[in-house]
């Protein structure tokens, strides 16, 4: 390879044919001999003659020029040239390429693009076979491994599918990869490493090496990939981590808060330090925009391990207090005391009555022992319940005394059940082991925890299904009931220390956010039950549909292995959904070190290589094809400029041949074929009607007479060419301005000369009359009168006493008298009847419109005006002599 600057030749020895062009620019510029001369008497009888046909005595110089433009174009496009190629690597051995393909490779995955593109095409250039080594586990879960020595052109195909996975790469099972990779002689290997070190990658690089020389495209510090970990999904403000390679330099790094259709909610700039391995980030936003908040990312890093997707658990949802803002509570004997410390990490609190409560959004209302409620309040809190809310209630001795209708189940009358009393325990009672089909699965009861007192609910057939926790004796200690859309859940003990120690307890907290759960629609925290994938991240961090081995991930496992498997992603349903993101799995990110003897290749150092052949090779035939066509219209062979010859010699001559108008491609369509014709007035309903009436009369007219009609045709009268129409369609609208001076002229002289234009004022001859008189205002209108039964109009093919349209019984007026100047036709005929919407069909030949009051009876006799319209417009005096032939026979008599 011959390299001049950005430019290089793959086959320089063709350069040497350069040298040639001085000879062929002599040879194609000889002269041949000049002719003998011989006596020959006879030769005098041509004298005088000329031939058409005419040889050239020397070569034009600008053909000249043109071979000799040609010639070097095909010498340089032998020469191969390349713009920006790679340097030759060094030995004859294949190509062992290892490609990382984890997700920190798609920050400058389209710089390895380029990368791989070059390198490729510098193997089939010199002929080596390559070998591929993806290092990240493929999507179908399969193994690691090699391919087999492939052409390189078939390498390039297997490359372009390679992508970035949204999980790591996998440098121990690389390794043992190239145990199936079999030594020869040396290869030239390269690696397109991540830029970070797993624990197995100094083993793969010196496996690598023992192939060949080896050569490692890694990214610069500040490009290295940069991990973003969810925030805590109990504080109170997002605070998502940034975490990076270790002894990075000191940058600067953007996260941006996006809802689920990409819109911005939030964006904060981090600063960080040299050496800094992570950093926490605040976003303040209110409660209602956190809540919308469905992923974060950092800018301009477009990998999935920049992305953390947020479900549901890092929602603040708004809780009520209902607080019946009794005098002389004391906060340690308060149930909502204990309940605002068990919510407030998770949810946002809002203590009020309930009028002022419900006048927000709310997803979960608590009220504490109040007893019954006033009717208006209670009235509010079921209408709040019933369309999706949940109630909680805590029981105490006030409601064990006047219960209400808000409560999950009917309790027994006579208080409450206390340590000490008729109906008490001898001890304590425990917490029995949590229902697997309650929101409670799953969570430990504490040892230690006792009640001492609680409400009991009277026996009912559905009372076991209702009971969310019971004590140790079967008696229902949580109770639940569906109600319209939402719950009613009732805790059948106080949280402060009269009645328990349930508000101490570790448990409380853990029962509230599961209530809290169930008021984002998760009915039940069944254990194991297993999500589907819904949404999955690529390798860029875009969400993409599931695909390949995804398998579903069990709802309550704290910690799911990602792979190809489970790649990170939304799974779940309609109930509820769980984000499994990259950043957690990631617990360090440490740069590579250049391995020893490797050479280093910075990424996106390389311009993408461009081969100049192909071009040069459509520009030779493009200047060859000018030629031939020069030579056969100088030999005079060439009667007609063809399309191709007209274009090649503009192009190589000077000066591109102007496009046609657009009247002229429909004035050329109206000479072909006959055509009728409507004028567009702008309003789309009454154009396509224009437009299947004529369409349906022209197939009438096709099946009932001799007139061969195409499609009919929208014209604009103050552009278009009207000359090749016999008869124009004008619907009248109520908005259309006067026309131009220009239309004007136009719309005269196409009746001045024959045509003729059939004005519709479309309301059965009455209300648009002011319009047509405005639109018309300007033409050569001459003096009309009303069609009566002896005019041409009514006997050109059918004989008519009415010309009904879609509507009847608005009269037809056409000139008065006839102008033999205009073959006796009518430059117009105006009417009312709404003509076009009677003919007009769909592609199917279905009506369109129905007629009015006549039906199909009234539509035919439309039709038959339809075609003595058209009849006489191209027939003119010879219908109008046929029609008058009794009176002319008359006077011939005499």
């Amino acid at each position: 390879m011959w390299t001049v600057g950005p430019l290089s030749f793959a086959a320089p020895w063709a350069l040497i044919a350069l040298g040639t062009l001085p000879m062929l620019w002599w040879l194609l510029r000889v002269v041949p001999p000049a002719p003998r001369s011989l006596a020959f008497p006879a030769i005098r009888l041509l004298m005088g003659l000329e031939t058409a046909q005419r040889t050239a005595a020397r070569t034009p110089w600008w053909l000249v020029l043109l071979r000799f433009v040609l010639a070097a174009l095909v010498i340089a496009s032998v020469a191969h040239p390349l713009l920006d190629a790679a340097p030759a690597a060094a030995g004859g051995g294949p190509l062992l390429l290892a490609i990382d393909d984890g997700w920190a490779a798609a920050k400058q995955w389209p710089q390895r693009r380029v990368l791989i593109d070059n390198l490729l095409a510098q193997a089939e250039r010199d002929r080596r076979p390559v070998i591929l080594l993806p290092t990240a586990p493929p999507p179908d879960g399969g193994q690691v491994s090699a391919s087999k020595l492939l052409p390189a052109g078939d390498a390039r195909s297997i490359a372009q599918a390679i992508e970035p996975h949204p999980w790591s790469t996998d440098h121990a099972a690389a390794l043992r990869a190239l145990d199936a990779v079999p030594h020869g002689p040396p290869m030239r290997v390269v690696w397109l490493s991540d830029g970070l070190e797993d624990g197995a990658a100094d083993g793969f690089a010196n496996q690598l090496r023992s192939y060949g020389r080896l050569e490692v495209a890694r990214p610069a510090p500040l490009a290295t990939a940069k991990v973003i970990m969810p925030p805590r999904a109990d504080a109170a403000e997002l605070t998502p981590k940034i975490r990076r390679a270790v002894f990075a330099p000191a940058e600067q790094v953007s996260v941006r808060a996006a809802d689920e259709a990409g819109r911005t909610l939030a964006r904060e700039t981090l600063d960080l330090p040299a050496g800094a391995e992570e950093a926490e980030l605040r976003l303040p936003m209110p409660t209602e925009l956190r809540n919308r908040v469905a992923r974060l990312e950092i800018e301009g890093e477009s990998t999935a391990g920049a992305v953390a997707l947020l479900d549901d658990r890092f929602k603040r949802r708004p809780v009520g207090l209902i607080d019946d803002q009794s005098d002389g509570a004391v906060p340690l004997l308060d149930d909502l005391f204990y309940v605002d410390r068990a919510l407030a990490p998770f949810a946002e609190l809002r203590r009020a009555s309930v009028p002022d409560l419900l006048k927000r959004e709310l997803s979960l209302a608590i009220m504490g022992d109040q007893g019954s409620l006033p009717a208006d309040d209670q009235a509010a809190l079921r209408h709040w319940v019933e369309g999706g809310g949940v109630l909680v209630r805590l029981a105490g001795p006030k409601l064990a005394l006047h219960p209400d209708e808000l409560l999950p189940v009917r309790l027994r009358g006579g208080g409450g059940r206390v340590l000490g009393g008729a109906m008490s325990w001898t001890k304590p009672m425990a917490l029995a082991l949590m229902p697997e089909s309650g929101p409670f699965a799953g969570l430990s009861v504490p040892p230690d925890l006792r009640i001492t007192a609680q409400v009991l609910a009277e026996p009912a057939i559905d009372l076991n299904d209702k009971t969310w926790a019971r004590l140790e004796d079967g008696t229902p200690l949580v109770t639940g009931a569906p109600i319209g859309k939402g719950w009613l859940v009732l805790i059948h003990t106080t949280v402060w220390p009269a009645w328990s120690d349930l508000g101490l307890s570790g448990l409380f907290p853990q029962m509230m956010q599961r209530l809290l759960g169930l008021s984002q629609g998760v009915a039940g925290h069944v254990a194991d039950r297993p999500l589907a994938p819904v949404d999955l991240l690529d390798g860029f961090g875009r969400l993409v549909s599931p695909a390949g081995a995804v398998e579903a991930i069990p709802a309550n496992t704290q910690t799911v292995p990602l792979g190809p498997r489970h790649p990170p992603g939304l799974y779940g349903d309609e109930q509820g959904r769980r984000a499994l993101n990259l950043g957690p799995e990631i617990a360090k990110l440490t740069l590579l070190t250049t391995p020893t003897g490797a050479s280093v290749i910075e990424l996106g150092a390389q311009a993408k290589e461009r081969d100049l052949q192909p071009p040069l090779l459509a520009a030779a035939l493009l200047v060859l094809l000018a030629d031939m066509l020069t030579v056969l219209g100088l030999r005079g062979l060439l009667r007609r400029r063809s399309t191709a010859a007209v274009l090649l010699t503009a192009i190589f001559l000077g000066g591109l041949p102007q496009p046609g108008h657009a009247d002229d491609d429909l004035g050329l369509k109206a000479a072909l074929d006959t055509r009728l014709a409507y004028v567009a007035t702008g309003d789309a309903q009454i154009d396509d009607t224009s437009r299947a009436g004529l369409a349906g009369l022209s197939q009438v007219l096709i099946r009932r007479t001799t007139t061969m009609l195409g499609e009919p045709m929208a014209v604009d009268v103050e552009h278009d060419p009207l000359a090749m129409f016999p008869l124009l369609y004008w619907p009248v609208t109520g908005h259309q301005s006067p026309l131009a001076p220009a239309a004007r002229d136009r719309v005269n002289e196409f009746m001045r000369h024959g045509g003729m234009i059939l004005f519709d004022t479309r309301d059965g001859g009455g209300g648009n009359s002011e319009a047509l008189r405005q639109l018309t205002q300007g033409l050569d209108i001459p003096p009309l009168t009303a069609v009566t039964e002896d005019h041409v109009l009514t006997r050109s093919f059918y004989l008519l006493r009415e010309m009904p349209g879609r509507s009847a019984g608005g009269a037809v007026y056409v000139q008065q008298g006839g102008d033999a100047a205009n073959d006796n036709v009518s430059p117009v005929v105006i009417g009312g009847n709404d003509w076009a919407a009677a003919w007009a069909v769909d592609r199917r030949g279905q009506f369109l419109y129905a007629a009015v009051p006549g039906g199909e009876q009234q539509r035919e006799m439309a039709y038959r005006f339809g075609v003595n319209l058209v009849m006489y417009a191209l027939t003119g005096s010879y219908k109008a002599d046929q029609v008058h032939l009794p009176a002319i026979m008359e006077r011939l008599k005499r």
